[in-house]
């Protein structure tokens, strides 16, 4: 096992287009990372870099305390597991978790102590005489799993393993993931773009946009307390609800967000200090912090659709021209094209600066 730490590592194409921007973040001995993002932010470079697949273009690279920019792939002690399996079609299970390890010149025992330690693991202990044609897309995936298990690495790297696989096996691998790295305690390193692998694998998650750290830290904390506009609409399915407005303070201790021709908006108590009103801000709204109410604290909607997934509904609604999503469990609403009171959760609200799209807390109130 070891720990995985970039200092300032940038990655500089030829063309002149800048992949990562100096990124600058440790991943601890044991630790399954998340690198996630949209397509094109970085992700898959950063780990390709540390596979040794892609050329360092400034900054430092260390595996363990050892600085690995110039070590090549074979000598980094890390095996990577790639989405497309990457299988020999024409070698048994047995032989294609075996191929890595003959040609690293091990004996046969050890390779067939580690074959079959890989295989009752990961439940293809039944299989070891199969072709991967004649296996699901999850077993291919346990078996890619398992050539890099049998390496016995110090660093596993992912790069979105289950993207090809449906929404159920998705599941099901990704289980199989975790568990994995709990059994083994080794470090993992996790790409991909569906946030719902993020925030259910991930020990952290780095959020990555453009090439550019967001922001690093335990799904749960990104969730309640965002960095910044991204990461809040990033991280969240139905994404968080956002308002562009003037802040204005009431009576009582009640807060508006002044819309200008879209209306406004009435935050409740929010725990704002008095010296935010009259600034510009985005205030977000997570889908389940918007609830059916009434009041003076209310504001009118119009239902545009209710989408039933079981134990609760996406109610998508309409607000001066603006889309909006409110998470409420099963229940009686008006109908489509109807209109409702709808109200926020004001402990609930995030602020961001409408300038930097950076999180705002009332104790940097000017």
């Amino acid at each position: 096992m070891a720990d995985v730490r970039f200092d300032g590592v940038r990655k500089v194409y030829d063309n002149g287009r800048v992949a990562v921007h100096g990124a600058s973040f440790d991943i601890a001995d044991g630790e399954l990372m998340v690198l996630v993002g949209p397509s094109g932010c970085g992700k898959s470079t950063l780990l390709r870099m540390v596979a040794g697949l892609e050329e360092i273009s400034a900054g430092t690279l260390s595996i363990g305390g050892r600085v690995v920019n110039d070590v090549a792939p074979k000598d980094r002690d890390i095996a990577m597991v790639f989405q497309n399996y990457a299988l020999y079609p024409h070698m048994t299970v047995a032989e294609n978790l075996a191929f890595g390890l003959k040609l690293r010149g091990h004996d046969k025992a050890e390779i067939a102590r580690r074959v079959q330690g890989a295989a009752d693991m990961l439940g293809l202990g039944g299989m070891l005489d199969t072709l991967p044609r004649a296996m699901s897309g999850g077993q291919r995936q346990r078996v890619a799993l398992g050539r890099a298990l049998v390496r016995e690495p110090a660093v596993f790297l992912l790069d979105e393993p289950l993207s090809n696989l449906d929404a159920k096996l998705r599941h099901s691998v990704r289980t199989e993931i975790a568990h994995l790295h709990r059994k083994l305690g080794t470090t993992m390193i996790y790409v991909t773009h569906d946030q719902v692998e993020a925030m259910t694998l991930g020990q952290r998650i780095v959020v990555l946009n453009d090439g550019m750290v967001q922001q690093i830290d335990t799904p749960m904390a990104l969730y309640q307390r965002p960095a910044n506009l991204f990461v809040a609409g990033f991280l969240g399915s139905p994404a968080m609800n956002t308002l562009k407005g003037r802040l204005q303070a009431l009576a009582g201790g009640y807060f508006a967000l002044d819309m200008d021709q879209e209306g406004r908006v009435p935050l409740g108590r929010a725990p704002l200090p008095a010296a935010w009103s009259g600034r510009e801000v985005v205030v977000g709204v997570r889908p389940e912090h918007l609830q059916p109410g009434a009041g003076e604290a209310a504001f009118g909607v119009l239902i545009d659709s209710i989408e039933p997934v079981g134990n609760e509904m996406f109610v998508n609604l309409r607000h001066a021209g603006r889309a909006l999503v409110m998470r409420v469990p099963p229940q009686v609403l008006p109908a489509a094209g109807e209109g409702i009171d709808v109200a926020v959760v004001p402990a609930a609200l995030h602020f961001f600066d409408a300038a930097s799209g950076l999180r705002l807390d009332a104790a940097q109130a000017a």
